[in-house]
């Protein structure tokens, strides 16, 4: 039993430990397994107790024990290693010991600690192996400069613990003279994301060897997969990757970009792939994201984005450590790229039946039957027929796919006839390489063999960018239904191999085509003289989705979400069909008029209040766009668009661009005499014109904001005009009066259900209070609200209030924690490379100079850099379950 001690608070370390292996070390060594354990016990024990540790916990081989400094813990582990190393253990054995360290800020309860930290530190040391110790970041970061001698750090990469949400950076301690090797970490493993191929990869083992042996290859940081469409690119990258999950511990990660025709979306979706929160998917706040990774990045179809080999380009040079596999149909000229074509799969030298089985493109022939026909097989009555198809599409994975899903109907022999006849007709007068003309062909051949109605619902789904449900592919197709059910003619597209069948958020089916066959698709959409007509029925439904989801922005924090998940569903559609609607009509000229107005109304719709942190870039572009090649005419969609354009400018810090749009859209409102975008416009207006400091025009502004809403009778318009209200006076340190518009404002969004704008106003609420000298009222308001704000976001929102809940702390002498707060919040502006607002900034230094005034320079750095090691969401829900006391 240990005794009660007093336990160190504030920031502390924590060092979990037990023997690897115990229960056949016990099995060994049988009744001596006891003096192990005692001298196990007596080695342990001194180290701790020579370095100041505390001993929380024993149980069998078991410790647990807390150390006032980070270079404390890390001392005592790499001294009890060595010792270990030279006991006399009983029998000749050796006990090996595996430890894991973190640093944090746990509460003590009740004689003992509670709180996220131990649950780490606990994690750490079970993901060891015997005679190991690792370490988090959050404590590498603290003891990096003051190493012990003949110790140093190695970076394990980030890897996912059990139950812990957020991947976890962990370094190993390699102590001089001691083993360092060791084989990886018992964790979830890496934060990868590869795609599950449906079949095994067949025919590529000598690519692969090939490959594999280039990536090992010092120096190589970037891998070209090149070959027409069909070859078998992607299907080779996600081997390869495979292949070198365990050469990345960081992870491996696999981001298709054929619906992404930019880059700034590119990066965007790379963004998206990482997981990196939404404030910081765009450069440069992406590349603190990615700085550090020992990564492998796979970047799917390349060929259509004219600014990849700039990305790529960038990516090397700001992640050091990061390799990249792209797939294209051409090198992207970048410094250091090694091209690889990919070739065909190897064909049979006869027709033999042994010959032709270890063929790639006959065994790929042969999977790809016997889905379709379980009991196909390969025999000496058919060996010549599949290896004559498979030498008649020269190997291409795509092809031979296509033709063996024609096994259900056809045999080999009836396949190589049509074949045969479609290919000649096809290929005569037909320029292009001679392999992407045979895929083409063959995509073609599967194509003739649809019935008319068939072709006519094939070539529609060309125009999705990223699947479709089945409310989206009626939209287009209902033209071509007539008594047909829309799940039949789908079902015979995936029996031809033409498309591929999901699911959608809700579990209804979801249709998708590969990209080369969507090209074609595409390509016959445009022969057919249809490719207008269609896209514009798919931009109007994708119009009436993000109508839908609108009014779900402002409803309860479940509708919010949904809203948000679906949208970023939806993002790859709604983008094509902007970028359809933008095309000018010839080079150099300007869009459609019947065009761009369907792109007004979509920017209006699509980039109002859906799109948070990492999208407000692109809603700039895209906005930017639509009231460029505008008419000039005045009409709702347009104020709308303006209106959007300049919230997404000020959330990038463009107030000179804002006020502008702002004043367009206001004007735009009054001569249309519409009080309802008025009342919205001015709202914004007032909002630029506040962080401009002109705070009369603010006020002006938004006063006539709120009297039309009340003329109106609009309560959600009401609502947003007197938290900006609120807002100005708040500026104009009109404490009381701001108290009043904000707390008005709560009440109506209480009273609608719409939960994100009463978090605002009431973020807002403890931010006066504070302000009026109130600040324990204030942090029990901020301390309320924790749950809400980290689930429903956005997360921009997260690092306003880890700020402002800091500078609470601080008013009520919480100094350490708020220094915590102040350091994870300026960690995330750093990553998401975007300043505190200057009118922030102001807010809350007075309250942190007098946090840093009253402890010791050493403890304030010492608390700063704990929390910038941290995120804001893990601090923040600390302190919500843990606040501090008195």
């Amino acid at each position: 039993m240990v005794a009660m001690v007093e336990l160190p608070t504030g920031t502390v370390t924590l060092l979990f430990s037990d023997v690897a292996g115990s229960t056949v070390l016990l099995s060994r060594l049988g009744a001596a397994y006891a003096d192990a354990l005692d001298g196990q016990r007596q080695v342990l024990r001194k180290a701790w107790a020579e370095h100041g540790g505390v001993e929380l916990g024993t149980e069998g081989d078991s410790f647990y024990v807390v150390f006032p400094t980070a270079p404390a813990a890390v001392t005592a582990a790499a001294q009890a290693q060595r010792e270990l190393a030279v006991f006399q253990w009983p029998a000749g054995e050796r006990v090996r010991v595996r430890m894991g360290i973190h640093t944090g800020a746990p509460t003590v309860h009740d004689g003992a600690y509670v709180g996220m930290d131990v649950h780490r530190a606990a994690r750490i040391a079970g993901a060891a192996h015997g005679g190991q110790v690792v370490v988090s970041e959050a404590t590498a970061h603290l003891v990096d400069s003051c190493l012990p001698n003949g110790v140093e750090l190695r970076d394990l990469g980030s890897h996912q613990l059990k139950d812990i949400a957020q991947p976890e950076h962990l370094f190993q301690l390699a102590v001089e003279g001691l083993p360092a090797e060791f084989a990886p970490l018992k964790t979830l493993g890496a934060a990868s994301s590869l795609p599950r191929p449906a079949t095994p990869l067949v025919g590529r083992d000598g690519e692969l060897a090939e490959l594999t042996a280039l990536m090992g290859s010092p120096g190589v940081r970037l891998v070209t997969l090149t070959g027409p469409g069909g070859s078998g690119k992607t299907r080779l990258a996600v081997g390869l990757a495979q292949q070198l999950v365990e050469q990345f511990p960081d992870g491996v990660f696999f981001v298709s970009l054929a619906a992404v025709t930019v880059a700034d979306v590119m990066w965007t979706s790379i963004a998206e792939t990482l997981g990196v929160p939404p404030e910081g998917r765009v450069p440069p706040g992406l590349f603190t994201h990615v700085a550090h990774r020992s990564a492998l990045f796979v970047l799917d179809n390349l060929e259509q984005l004219p600014g990849a080999d700039g990305v790529v380009a960038e990516l090397l040079v700001q992640a050091p450590q990061v390799v990249v596999v792209t797939t294209t149909r051409r090198p992207l000229a970048v410094d250091g790229e090694h091209v690889h074509p990919v070739p065909p799969l190897e064909l049979p030298d006869t027709a033999e039946l042994g010959d032709a089985g270890a063929s790639g493109a006959v065994q790929l022939f042969v999977e790809h039957a016997q889905m379709v026909r379980p009991g196909f097989r390969l025999t000496a009555d058919n060996v010549a027929d599949v290896t004559a198809v498979c030498r008649r599409l020269d190997g291409l994975p795509l092809a031979i796919q296509l033709a063996a899903a024609r096994i259900r109907l056809l045999g080999p022999k009836a396949i190589l006839a049509r074949l045969d006849q479609a290919l000649d007709l096809a290929t005569t007068g037909s320029q292009g390489p001679g392999r992407q003309k045979t895929l083409r062909d063959t995509i073609g051949w599967s194509y003739d063999l649809l019935t008319s109605e068939q072709q006519g619902f094939f070539r529609r789904l060309g125009v999705f960018a990223g699947g479709a449900d089945l409310d989206a592919v009626t939209a287009v197709t209902t033209v071509l239904l007539g008594e047909r059910d829309l799940l039949d003619l789908i079902a015979d597209l995936v029996d031809a191999n033409l498309v591929i069948v999901g699911e959608s958020l809700d579990g209804e089916p979801r249709v998708a085509m590969l990209e080369t066959i969507r090209a074609y698709a595409l390509d016959q959409l445009r022969k057919a003289q249809e490719l207008a007509d269609v896209c514009l029925l798919h931009a109007r439904h994708y119009l009436a989705v993000v109508e839908q989801l609108r009014p779900m922005m402002f409803g309860a924090g479940g509708q919010l979400l949904q809203a948000r998940r679906r949208f970023e569903v939806e993002l790859d559609n709604v983008r094509a069909a902007l970028s359809w609607a933008l095309e000018p009509a010839e080079p150099g000229g300007r869009p459609a008029p019947d065009h761009v107005q369907v792109a007004v109304e979509l920017c209006a719709e699509a980039w109002a209040s859906l799109p948070v942190g990492g999208y407000f870039a692109e809603a700039r572009q895209w906005l930017g766009r639509a009231v460029s090649v505008a008419a000039g005419d005045d009409s709702p969609a347009l104020g709308k668009c303006l209106s959007n354009l300049a919230s997404a400018c000020m959330f990038r810090g463009d107030l000179e661009r804002a006020d502008e749009v702002a004043t367009r859209s206001v004007a735009m409102w009054r001569r249309l005499g519409d009080n309802d975008g008025l009342s919205t416009a001015l709202g914004w207006l007032a909002l630029c014109r506040q962080d401009m400091g002109d705070l009369q025009a603010a006020r002006a502004a938004v006063e006539e904001a709120v009297v039309l809403a009340r003329d109106l009778n609009d309560k959600i318009r009401l609502g947003y005009a007197l938290l900006v209200l609120g807002l100005v006076e708040y500026d104009a340190q009109n404490f009381e009066r701001a108290l009043e518009h904000l707390e008005a404002a709560a009440d109506i969004f209480h009273r609608l259900g719409n939960e994100l704008g009463a978090l605002r106003a009431r973020h807002n609420i403890a931010c006066a209070l504070r302000s009026m000298g109130r600040p324990g009222d204030a942090e029990r308001q901020m301390r309320q609200q924790i749950p809400q704000v980290l689930r429903l976001g956005p997360p921009e929102f997260h690092s306003e209030l880890a700020e402002d809940y800091a500078a609470v702390l601080a008013e009520l002498d919480h100094h350490q924690s708020a220094a915590r707060l102040l350091g994870a919040a300026d960690a995330m502006h750093e990553r998401i490379g975007i300043p505190r607002d200057p009118g922030q900034e102001a807010e809350i230094t007075e309250a942190f100079a007098k946090a840093r005034a009253a402890l010791p320079a050493a403890v304030w750095d010492e608390h700063y850099q704990h929390g910038y090691a941290m995120t804001v969401e893990d601090l923040l829900t600390e302190l919500h379950a843990n606040p501090p006391a008195g």
